[in-house]
């Protein structure tokens, strides 16, 4: 379902507060969320919205908090919260297509488009995450308002947000792209919608030697980067394992690379 988007940004009302607080109202969301759609089918609109003013910071990473956690502000990184009761009451066998059916739902919202762009569970496939950046992208207007606390002591325009998160995964799909992060998006999600298993595996071969010079950690940095050795292991992949990863991006990539790197140390 997509909402109209309104010219003033509104988030749940449960995400400005104090820390305490939100994690006592985020549990009941869910639990909210997993009634209502154990009736219905369907996931309605949260109770009551509170307006996000130009300026304000939405504090979007646990790792961006000032350690001020009885002041009420925007904890928008809490939002993952709801997974924990989404499930609750719900039969086993549906939990796939609930939880399918809640992140459509939130990608017509600007707060669950925010949530799915810059704390996206898996898998991370080509095809889910381009209707993901797609969602972001019809928001992205109205979600220029705020600032956007991420890393500690810095706060992100949208557009140096989403360029820390995925800019490695746009020139991936799309080299020497544009220099704007909303043109080099809109390109990188045209190429991700249509993409076949070759263009995934071109542009996971091209951002993971790039994932590896940036984890100097990796004990086999120079195998994890030669062309033969990722072709090679990227194509003995099982299909769902490359489907999670066909995206190109990094995070998902990361996890993939340090998995080869346990291997080969064993070897």
């Amino acid at each position: 379902m997509t909402t109209e988007q309104s010219p003033v940004l509104e988030f749940p009302a449960w995400l400005y507060d104090t820390k305490a607080a939100i994690l006592r109202k985020v549990r009941a969301e869910g639990r909210w969320w997993a009634r209502a759609y154990l009736k219905t089918g369907a996931f309605p609109q949260p109770r009551r919205m509170l307006q996000v003013l130009p300026g304000e910071v939405l504090v979007m990473h646990a790792g961006a908090e000032d350690f001020d956690w009885a002041r009420p502000r925007w904890r928008v990184h809490m939002f993952g919260g709801v997974f924990m009761d989404l499930n609750e009451g719900v039969p086993k066998e549906e939990r796939q297509r609930m939880r399918e059916s809640f992140e459509s739902f939130c990608l017509g919202t600007p707060w669950g488009v925010l949530h799915y762009a810059v704390s996206p569970s898996p898998p991370r496939s080509a095809e889910r995450v381009a209707n993901r950046l797609a969602s972001v992208l019809r928001f992205w207007d109205v979600l220029q308002g705020p600032c956007y606390a991420f890393w500690p002591g810095k706060k992100y325009t949208l557009e140096e947000l989403l360029g820390d998160i995925y800019r490695k995964t746009l020139e991936a799909w799309c080299p020497r792209g544009p220099a704007s992060v909303r043109e080099h998006m809109a390109l990188t999600v045209e190429r991700m919608a249509r993409a076949t298993r070759e263009d995934c595996l071109e542009a996971v071969r091209r951002v993971m030697p790039v994932v590896v010079e940036a984890n100097t950690d990796l004990q086999h940095r120079e195998v994890l980067s030669d062309p033969d050795f990722l072709r090679e292991r990227l194509s003995a992949l099982p299909l769902e394992t490359f489907e999670s990863i066909s995206s190109a991006d990094r995070f998902a990539v990361n996890g993939q690379l340090y998995a080869w790197d346990r291997e080969l140390g064993r070897h």
